[in-house]
C-alpha cells in the first residue's frame, strides 16, 4: 500500500470548501483536516492494540482472562486522559475449551486438526466414533431423511471464498450456528464442520453455536480448511468414513464481566454523545489482535487525538463484553441504557480486523445527509469512498437503530480477514501498523466532524 501521509502542499490545496448548506463550520472542517494528518503519523492505535495483545492475550468471556483485559482497559482510559471512566455489569458464560483432538479410524487412518465450537458439550471421556454423514450446507441436512442420519456423525463442508466485504461468511456460518440442533433433531451423535474460513491452512476456526432449546447436545467441533479438503477427497474413494472426535470443554457458573467505557466530555454539549467502539473479549485461540483488539485500539485512539480539539460532543468509546457469545455485552447496554439512547446522536463500532477502510456508510435522519457529504470530502484523501445510507453500525452497534439510535459504518478491506478469523493465527504480526493509522484517521475524522457539527442531529424515524 502506498503512504497515506499528504504533503503540507497538497494538504491546504484539499481542504473542504464548505457547500451552501453547511452543517459544520469551515474552522471545523480544516480542524478535522489537522486531525486527520496527526492521525496519519501517531503509533498510538498499534500501541494500543500491542499492549492488549502482550499484556492480556486472548480474553475469553468470563475467565480469568477477561478479568484481566476489564482491569486493563480501565487503565489505559485512566493512562490516555480520558475525563470519565466506568464500568456496566453483565452477566456472561464462562466455558472454556480443554483438548481437543480427531483422527479418521477407517478406511485410511489419520489425524485431524480440529477445535471446539463456543459452547459446545463435550465428548464422553476417550471421545465419541462415528462414521460421517456429509452435507454440504445446513439447508441440505435439514432436508436429510433422518434414516441417513440416525448415529452418526454429521459433517457439514460449507466452504467461503475472499471478498472485500466478506459476503459469504452469513451463508457459512449457519452450520457452526445451527448445525448441532439440525443434527441433533435428526438422530446424529456429533456435529463436524469445515472451518468457517477462507484460508488453506490446517489452522482450525472456533466460533460460537447456540442449541435449540429442548434439543439432545450433542459435541460440536470444526476442523482445518486442509483437513477439510482431504476429508473430501477421500469422500471420492467411495468407501464409509469413520472418525473418533475428543472434545473436553467445561462449562463453569456464568459470571459477571463489563463494558468498560471511557468518555472525552464535550466543551459545549456534553449530554449528546458520539459512540465509537469495539468489544473487547475474543477467542482464546490467538491473541485477539484483528478480532477485536486493533478495533479497540483505533477508537481509543481516535477519541484521543480527538480530545486535544476540545470536541463540542462527548465523544464515548465503549468496549463492549461478550460479543463473541451474542451481542452479550452490546444487549445489556441497550436495554440498561434505554432512558437516554436518544442522547446517542451517531454510534458505529469498528470490527472487521485491520486493513484498510475504503468506504463510508451511514444510517442517518434524511435531514443529516449533507453532514455525512462533507465528512465524505474530509474522508477523500484517504481513498474512502463515500457510500450509501444503509449502514448497521458494526455487530454490536446493529442493536441501536432499531431504537432510533443513528449509525455509520467504514467499511474495511476484508479480503484475507477469514484467513485468520476465530484462530490461532489471529496475532499482531498480521496487522500494518500504516493501514491501522489510516483506520484511526478515519474514525477520527467522523467522530470528531458529528461532535462539532452545528446542525440539530435527530434520530432515525423507527417503523
Amino acid at each position: 500500500m502506498k503512504s497515506l501521509l499528504l504533503p503540507v502542499a497538497l494538504l491546504v490545496a484539499s481542504a473542504v470548501t464548505m457547500p451552501a448548506n453547511a452543517t459544520t463550520s469551515e474552522q471545523s472542517l480544516k480542524k478535522a483536516e489537522q486531525l486527520r494528518e496527526i492521525a496519519l503519523r501517531s503509533h498510538l492505535g498499534y500501541d494500543i492494540v500491542e499492549s492488549l495483545t502482550v499484556e492480556v492475550g486472548p480474553r475469553l468471556a468470563g475467565t480469568p482472562a477477561d478479568a484481566r483485559a476489564v482491569a486493563w482497559a480501565q487503565a489505559k482510559f485512566s493512562e490516555l486522559g480520558f475525563d470519565k471512566i466506568y464500568k456496566q455489569p453483565v452477566t456472561v458464560r464462562h466455558w472454556e475449551r480443554g483438548n481437543a483432538s480427531a483422527e479418521i479410524l477407517t478406511p485410511f487412518p489419520q489425524p485431524l486438526a480440529i477445535t471446539a465450537l463456543g459452547d459446545s458439550v463435550a465428548t464422553p471421556k476417550g471421545g465419541i466414533t462415528g462414521e460421517l454423514a456429509f452435507f454440504d450446507s445446513v439447508a441440505e441436512l435439514e432436508a436429510a431423511d433422518p434414516k441417513t442420519v440416525k448415529g452418526k456423525i454429521v459433517y457439514i463442508d460449507a466452504r467461503m471464498h475472499q471478498h472485500r466485504e466478506g459476503k459469504e461468511y452469513s451463508l457459512a456460518v449457519a452450520g457452526r450456528s445451527i448445525g448441532s440442533s439440525v443434527a441433533s433433531e435428526k438422530g446424529a451423535i456429533a456435529l463436524m464442520i469445515r472451518s468457517v474460513g477462507t484460508d488453506k491452512s490446517r489452522m482450525p476456526h472456533t466460533g460460537n453455536m447456540r442449541y435449540k432449546d429442548g434439543v439432545k447436545k450433542i459435541p460440536a467441533g470444526a476442523i482445518s480448511t486442509s483437513d477439510a479438503m482431504m476429508l473430501m477427497a477421500m469422500k471420492k474413494r467411495g468407501k464409509a468414513i469413520t472418525v473418533n472426535m475428543d472434545l473436553g470443554t467445561t462449562a463453569y457458573t456464568p459470571k459477571t464481566s463489563y463494558n468498560v467505557i471511557g468518555e472525552i466530555t464535550g466543551s459545549t454539549l456534553p449530554d449528546e454523545y458520539i459512540l465509537i467502539g469495539a468489544h473487547l473479549d475474543s477467542w482464546d485461540e490467538g491473541t485477539g489482535a484483528l478480532d477485536d483488539g486493533a478495533g479497540v485500539g483505533i477508537t481509543m485512539a481516535a477519541a484521543k487525538l480527538i480530545k486535544e480539539f476540545k470536541p463540542k460532543r462527548t465523544i464515548r468509546v465503549v468496549l463492549f463484553a461478550n460479543e463473541e457469545g451474542g451481542l452479550v455485552g452490546a444487549k445489556e447496554y441497550r436495554d440498561a441504557n434505554a432512558s437516554e439512547l436518544h442522547k446517542i446522536k451517531l454510534a458505529g463500532e469498528s470490527d472487521f480486523g485491520a486493513r484498510s477502510i475504503w468506504r463510508f456508510d451511514s444510517q442517518v435522519n434524511p435531514e443529516n445527509l449533507g453532514l455525512m457529504a462533507q465528512i465524505a470530502k474530509v474522508l477523500k484523501p484517504l481513498s474512502i469512498n463515500h457510500g450509501n445510507n444503509k449502514a448497521g453500525g458494526g455487530p454490536d452497534v446493529s442493536v441501536l437503530p432499531a431504537k432510533g439510535v443513528p449509525v455509520f459504518s467504514l467499511r474495511q478491506d476484508g479480503t484475507d480477514y477469514f484467513d485468520y478469523h476465530h484462530t490461532a493465527n489471529d496475532t499482531l504480526d498480521k496487522i500494518n501498523p500504516e493501514e491501522l493509522r489510516q483506520n484511526v484517521a478515519a474514525w477520527a475524522v467522523v467522530a470528531y466532524i458529528t461532535a462539532q457539527s452545528d446542525s440539530k442531529l435527530l434520530p432515525l424515524e423507527v417503523k
